[in-house]
């Protein structure tokens, strides 16, 4: 095992085209995947004593628990830089095995340069430059954007047997208003490639139209513009085509009616987790109206409503919340954990979902299909699934997201709210230097150090004091990430990943080795 690690590292110092460029991938879909949040939260409970509402408004109203607080050093470039790093260091990755890299964000924070070239130092580093893919932008549906486009790339003549990493994720803050309790952050990185145990099957549905419910026409602040009522209404309608679309083509495919029994979670985007129920309960609306399922018969008087007309009904959303409880728990609750802790992440809420769902549910997941429901206002959404074909024990394990959410400090509301003021007064200033930048972030937290008199950003990152998800608050930085050579990171790979994970994953090992066969 030892030598064939070596093997491949040596392989990868230079890339050649593969022999097996004749056959076609199979089973594309994630095949790893981790995700980078703050290391600061503030409470809902909290936040609500501190806005003088009334109890239960963010954490019923809205169905929220907390929410992630970043930091003035924290910035979009940084939060990927984190994301892309711990995904290829704890699965020790071969820098050499990345192909293409999408990011998915509306988060910029310039005009003109991506993100993803903010990535590419520590790439280039270790001599790989041949990288294609760039950013994807269209509020909270770039993420998908990106995990589409890479496996399209996998699946199309032009790939070269390498992986793609997706990147998923923003931070979202509101001024203050009724608003900002809905923000948050958190980046999703995933791995994409062929032999993937979660596996995007082939049939999909897509809605696009031309609204004005969400955007960010102002280039001088982070704050959208919002209209939540018609946001909340071109949501519910999105969800509504592209499901009726999914039906249709999944009958075509399968050649039986679809039914909603077919799926066994489904996750959705998620603004605020209340929006999630409403949206799920939907499901089990058109559910009925396709199907006649007898679990949701108490909705039979609105079986020939209009569908615009149930939008803002609230007697039906009663009905509605009440008759798909108990599915709601079963399909849903599962995936709500880290859009619960940390709010809206934009373009990560989606991947967060799914990252949740294998948290909580890893043992049990072989064989399942989860829908996976992304909307970006504007507005683009799309309706897909995907099949657990292999074990995503692996992800739960690296990915260690209950004691990473358990490790944050919590912040007062009257100092989120300083530093959400501070950050707004920051956001065009140039030729400054922060100070104590690291102070406070999870160890191995890329973060702003400088932007100069050009407006050129510079970052460093936190030192490793210890493993990730630790309590420990790094005080120490470094300019350059910290990384392994080549041959030193496939022994790490052999010490800490047993032959039994890999043989059973079939998630990395298996796609290097066809890669090596020249």
């Amino acid at each position: 095992m030892t030598s064939l690690l070596q093997n491949i590292a040596r392989q990868f110092s230079s890339v050649q085209t593969p022999s097996w460029m004749g056959s076609r991938p199979k089973d594309v879909g994630i095949c790893a995947m981790d995700v980078y949040f703050p290391s600061l939260y503030v409470d809902q409970n909290d936040l609500e004593v501190y806005d003088n509402v009334s109890q239960g408004k963010y954490t019923i109203g809205l169905g929220q628990s907390k929410m992630a607080v970043c930091q003035a050093s924290e910035d979009i470039n940084s939060a990927c830089m984190t994301a892309v790093s711990n995904l290829m260091e704890k699965y020790n990755i071969p820098y050499s095995a990345i192909g293409r890299i999408e990011v998915g964000t509306e988060s910029i924070v310039d005009k003109s340069k991506a993100v993803k070239t903010s990535l590419m130092d520590m790439f280039a580093e270790k001599g790989n430059t041949d990288i294609e893919g760039i950013d994807s932008k269209n509020a909270c549906y770039g993420g998908t954007a990106a995990v589409l486009n890479s496996a399209a790339w996998i699946e199309s003549s032009a790939w070269d047997g390498r992986y793609s990493i997706a990147i998923a994720g923003d931070i979202a803050v509101y001024e203050k208003g009724p608003a900002r309790p809905t923000g948050g952050a958190g980046v999703v990185a995933m791995l994409i490639g062929p032999d993937a145990p979660l596996v995007l099957e082939p049939v999909r549905s897509t809605h696009m139209e031309n609204v004005w419910d969400f955007y960010k026409p102002t280039m001088v602040s982070e704050y959208p513009r919002v209209d939540g009522h018609l946001s909340n209404e071109c949501y519910l309608r999105s969800l509504d085509t592209c499901y009726l679309g999914y039906t249709k083509k999944w009958s075509q495919w399968k050649g039986q009616q679809w039914k909603l029994s077919d799926a066994d979670y489904s996750i959705f985007h998620a603004p605020y987790n209340k929006l999630v129920q409403k949206s799920f309960g939907r499901l089990c609306y058109l559910d009925y109206r396709q199907n006649n399922t007898q679990e949701f018969a108490a909705l039979s008087p609105y079986a020939e409503m209009e569908l615009a007309a149930t939008y803002n009904d609230r007697e039906f959303q009663k009905l509605l919340s009440s008759v798909s409880k108990q599915t709601y728990l079963d399909m849903v609750k599962d995936s709500e954990l880290i859009t619960k802790e940390c709010g809206n992440s934009y373009c990560g809420s989606l991947y967060a979902g799914l990252l949740s769902l294998i948290t909580n549910k890893s043992d049990s997941l072989l064989g399942s299909r989860i829908l996976m429901f992304s909307y970006g206002s504007g507005l683009a959404a799309t309706l897909f699934s995907l099949k657990v074909n292999g074990d995503v024990g692996f992800i739960a394990e690296k990915s260690d997201v209950l004691n990473r959410l358990d490790s944050r400090v919590k912040v007062e509301p009257s100092v989120f709210e300083d530093m959400l003021d501070d950050r707004e007064k920051n956001y065009t200033k140039v030729d400054y230097q922060l100070d104590n930048p690291s102070t406070g972030l999870f160890p191995g937290t890329f973060f702003l150090k400088e932007v100069d008199g050009l407006e050129r950003r510079y970052y460093g990152r936190a030192t490793t004091q210890q493993q990730r998800g630790m309590a420990t608050v790094a005080t120490e930085e470094r300019s350059t990430p910290i990384t392994l050579n080549k041959e030193s990171s496939a022994i790490a790979f052999n010490q800490q990943v047993t032959m039994r994970r890999l043989q059973t994953t079939g998630m990395i090992a298996r796609g290097l080795r066809r890669f090596l066969r020249r």
